[in-house]
């Protein structure tokens, strides 16, 4: 989601639209303008299926956000952080921290598809109603097939696999009747990429009938079964990370630059004989104020080394994420940031006193099973 771009709030959540969302616009605008209107009304004008084919796809889009706001709604009335709102290509995407009780997790998983179900409904409804009491057949056929659409979308969405939101339902059920969180995500991601796999060979039987939809279904299916793959790592971590606090997982002392150091004296005096591919910045007052990317530094050509800032090349501290000692390392990692990557800044006050990397949580889980699974 890193090419997305903010656009505003909605219901007090931030809104971000990928590079991705205008293609959806245009790729549905024309199947609908092109294809399904004029087989469902033919003998009007290409104007007329232009202005309904681009009014439905924004329509469509319309219709996914309330799917996500559903979920963000929810989850904010379950007492559960919201960060985002992304709408992209293949839908929508609600940044949110985990819930706490199954019930939570039922409630929100549940609410999108509802919501897409109702919107369907409504949309049939009024497409069916216009059309008998005015006949305004073009806006009526818009309506029809902008309900059916949602009618589809909510089905889709209740199919049981992870990150799927019947994935979610399903992984809440087990969760409550089990009380084990951990297996249920492990048993809901592994379903996804079940169902991941299944689409992608879908698609492809399709695509060699010449069907080109058979490609929308490959990269949805990709989709699925790239971050159910996912899940299913990060529900195989949670056992080793449980009660761990950022103290015990983060490496100190921290090698770090002055921000206002020039990449050249950078490299030379700290770059070259770094341990780690990530530097800690500091302010005059010896406060952290960023990550620097030593690959990155690496890229800089050799006259700007002169007279360029390290601070103008590196991640500053407001996009990095930053925790306490004593938080625990399950949370911090829900809320990362994805600019500054799996790189966590410890601070106890103004101070810096550690840093997080992904060598540090592969520490943690070989330390695990080192000990046994039955050992926490």
């Amino acid at each position: 989601m890193n090419g997305s771009v903010r656009m505003g709030r909605v219901l007090g959540v931030p809104l971000r639209i990928h590079w991705t969302v205008p293609l959806l616009v245009v790729l549905f605008g024309y199947s609908l303008g092109s294809q399904t209107l004029p087989a469902w009304t033919p003998d009007q004008s290409n104007a007329a299926y232009t202005v309904a084919g681009l009014a439905g796809a924004l329509l469509l889009l319309g219709s996914l956000l309330a799917h996500e706001a559903a979920h963000a709604v929810t989850a904010r009335r379950k007492g559960i952080p919201v960060q985002s709102i992304t709408l992209w290509a293949l839908g929508g995407m609600t940044e949110m921290g985990k819930p706490r009780a199954a019930g939570a997790a039922f409630l929100v998983a549940v609410s999108g598809p509802l919501t897409s179900l109702v919107i369907g409904a409504a949309a049939l409804g009024a497409g069916i109603g216009l059309d008998a009491l005015s006949g305004w057949v073009v806006p009526s056929a818009v309506l029809v097939w902008l309900g059916w659409v949602n009618f589809v979308l909510g089905v889709f969405n209740l199919l049981p696999a992870a990150p799927l939101d019947g994935g979610r339902v399903v992984q809440a059920l087990m969760w409550w009747r089990t009380g084990d969180r951990d297996r249920a995500e492990r048993a809901a991601a592994r379903s996804g990429q079940v169902l991941g796999i299944l689409m992608i060979a879908v698609g492809w039987i399709s695509l060699l009938r010449g069907a080109l939809s058979g490609l929308w279904l490959m990269l949805l299916g990709l989709f699925v079964l790239i971050v159910a793959g996912a899940e299913r790592r990060r529900a195989a971590l949670a056992p080793a990370l449980r009660g761990v606090r950022a103290a015990d997982a983060m490496s100190s002392p921290v090698e770090t630059c002055p921000d206002w150091w020039t990449v050249e004296r950078c490299v030379e005096e700290v770059a070259l004989r770094a341990r780690h591919s990530t530097l800690a910045l500091i302010d005059f007052e010896g406060r952290p104020s960023g990550l620097l990317d030593l690959p990155r530094l690496a890229r800089i050509p050799t006259p700007q080394r002169e007279t360029q800032r390290v601070r103008d090349v590196a991640t500053p501290l407001s996009q990095c994420t930053t925790c306490a000692p004593d938080d625990l390392l399950e949370e911090v990692l829900e809320r990362l940031r994805p600019v500054s990557g799996m790189r966590i800044l410890v601070t106890d006050g103004p101070n810096l006193v550690g840093i997080i990397t992904m060598r540090d949580v592969s520490r943690i889980v070989q330390r695990h099973a080192l000990r046994g699974t039955g050992s926490r």
